[in-house]
């Protein structure tokens, strides 16, 4: 039975590019150019690369990557767009619980969730992280955003999503649950054909202390959590509980 997450992007891929949140692509590159201090010798595993965007602008910028995902439209849509960009890229469906890479790239980037933390269990979600550093040479460096714990603590996470006022999925939490910091929600969708959906979505919401403990446990020297605004990182972001998401950069 496939989970609430391979539904939503069976057949996603032209709404996907249309959605704000992905409308940042061009600003995040310029933040991982400067992360990587613009050396493009570096080799690059794009983790939940989803239609490839910013597989897509880094390539562009010279820069060599590996894209993996776990749905085959998404991909489809990255193949179709690198094609049209006369752009040679790798993209590999892999479920990024277990990848096939053993020391070989000097960067990662999992942004816009990129499957972290959509698992069904903490294990799980633990998985992407420990193969991803599996994946990884050392010295290298992972960058990642996700679900900032203390936003819900303080925000209604409802009320964040009407604030858009956009086309496109719109999600209703049922409930926060405090024992797990787990959102149950309901994400209302059209697909690419036009159909529309409702899924039942639960995603994993980390407070900044459990990042670090758990790339510390995978023996990253460095973990640095920022404040994370679309299209915008920044080391100058401080973290706050107004962030719905956090911006991690972890060295080993």
């Amino acid at each position: 039975m496939k989970q609430w997450y391979e539904k939503l992007f069976d057949n996603y891929g032209e709404k996907y590019d249309k959605e704000i949140f992905t409308q940042g692509t061009r600003g995040e590159c310029d933040f991982i150019e400067k992360e990587l201090n613009f050396d493009q010798s570096l080799k690059i595993l794009d983790v939940g690369c989803g239609t490839g965007r910013h597989a897509i602008e880094l390539t562009k910028r010279g820069y060599q990557i590996t894209g993996i995902d776990l749905s085959d439209a998404q991909l489809k849509k990255a193949k179709e767009k690198a094609k049209a960009n006369n752009l040679k890229i790798d993209f590999l469906r892999c479920d990024a619980r277990n990848l096939p890479f053993d020391n070989q790239f000097d960067v990662a980037i999992m942004l816009c969730e990129g499957g972290f933390p959509l698992m069904e269990t903490d294990e799980m979600n633990f998985e992407i992280l420990k193969n991803v550093t599996k994946s990884l040479k050392k010295p290298a460096k992972f960058i990642f955003t996700t679900l900032n714990g203390l936003f819900p603590l303080y925000h209604s996470i409802n009320d964040f999503h009407e604030g858009d006022h956009h086309e496109g999925a719109h999600y209703k939490s049922e409930t926060f649950d405090l024992m797990s910091f787990r959102d149950y929600n309901i994400t209302t969708f059209t697909d690419d054909d036009g159909h529309e959906y409702q899924l039942e979505c639960n995603e994993r919401y980390y407070v900044p202390c459990e990042i670090t403990w758990m790339l510390k446990s995978l023996e990253y020297k460095n973990v640095e959590i920022y404040g994370a605004k679309i299209g915008a990182y920044s080391r100058e972001d401080q973290l706050k509980t107004e962030d719905y998401e956090m911006l991690v950069i972890a060295e080993k």
